[in-house]
């Protein structure tokens, strides 16, 4: 009889599965009979929960830790073991320099080199790798912070000389472009070269280098291309007069609130050897200054 019972309650569920079909043929209420879930044991199910965890652990161990695979039967020995040696902590610090010289070697120095220079190696590479080491070992002939300075130093000079050579162009026709414009008389100039032209003369506060300031502006390069304008984004900019390029903070420290100048800001006041946006290195720039007031 009790198989008898299991095959109606199975019939009795496919029915259940059906019960959608049918009340679409009747009105009638029918009975909901629950779904038998089939279970295993608890240590049946933490076998195959440990055998499905397992799944990616050979890639795993080969692309992101190194692992010769061939080597599984010492991995295990590992695993089985669960705590480390003393000559197993030796080992892994040993394996561990192995790889970080790998890096070093097919990684690090020639990305410095890069750096430096996108054509031709200029690091000594053993050089390098004995100042990396002696820092490690903490004999290095040179302080950490010193070195970062010295470092800091030269990779500016490498990258200005990086520019010079691409840019390097912009310079005299920036100054050219300054010599003439200094001719008209309606363009003063300062000691610092920055020149400009009045073209609203405000009569309200000047500000000083640490006060916030709304303008509205237009920047362009001396061809005539619009990099920037605020004027354009129909919205003013707001910022402090010390927090924008030299020739702007000068201009704005002598200009009164209700001022719109012309600026001519020789490379060296505004970006210099850096690449801003749309202007390239070494750029003489001119701007439309509108100070609107000073931001309490």
């Amino acid at each position: 009889m009790k198989s008898v019972r299991i095959a109606l309650f199975v019939v009795a569920a496919l029915l259940c599965v059906n019960a959608g079909a049918a009340r679409k043929r009747s009105k009638k209420a029918t009975k909901t009979v629950a779904e038998k879930v089939d279970t295993v044991s608890i240590d049946s199910f933490s076998y195959a929960m440990g055998v499905a965890q397992s799944n990616g652990l050979l890639s795993f161990l080969s692309q992101r830790m190194g692992v010769d695979t061939q080597y599984m039967s010492d991995f295990l020995v590992g695993f089985d073991q669960k705590e480390m040696s003393e000559a197993d902590r030796r080992l892994k610090a040993r394996l561990a320099g192995v790889e970080i010289r790998q890096q070093v070697d097919s990684q690090l120095v020639n990305q410095v080199n890069r750096q430096i220079n996108d054509s031709v190696d200029k690091l000594n590479h053993e050089l390098f790798v004995q100042g990396f080491r002696d820092a490690v070992a903490g004999s290095a002939t040179i302080a950490q912070d010193s070195a970062q300075a010295l470092v800091q130093k030269q990779m500016d000079y490498y990258h200005r000389e990086r520019m010079l050579e691409k840019y390097g162009k912009n310079i005299a026709e920036g100054e050219a472009f300054l010599k003439q414009n200094a001719k008209r008389d309606s363009v003063k100039q300062t000691a610092s070269g920055l020149q400009y032209k009045i073209l609203t003369a405000g009569t309200g506060d000047i500000p000083t280098a640490t006060d916030r300031v709304k303008v509205n502006y237009e920047g362009r390069l001396t061809d005539g291309t619009v990099f920037d304008s605020s004027y354009k984004r129909g919205q003013p900019a707001t910022f402090a007069c010390n927090q924008v390029i030299k020739g702007w903070t000068e201009a704005l420290t002598m200009m009164p609130v209700g001022s719109k100048w012309e600026l001519y800001i020789p490379q060296e006041l505004g970006y210099a050897d850096r690449e801003a946006g749309k202007i390239p290195p070494f750029s003489t720039l001119i701007f439309t200054v509108e100070l609107l007031e000073i931001v309490k």
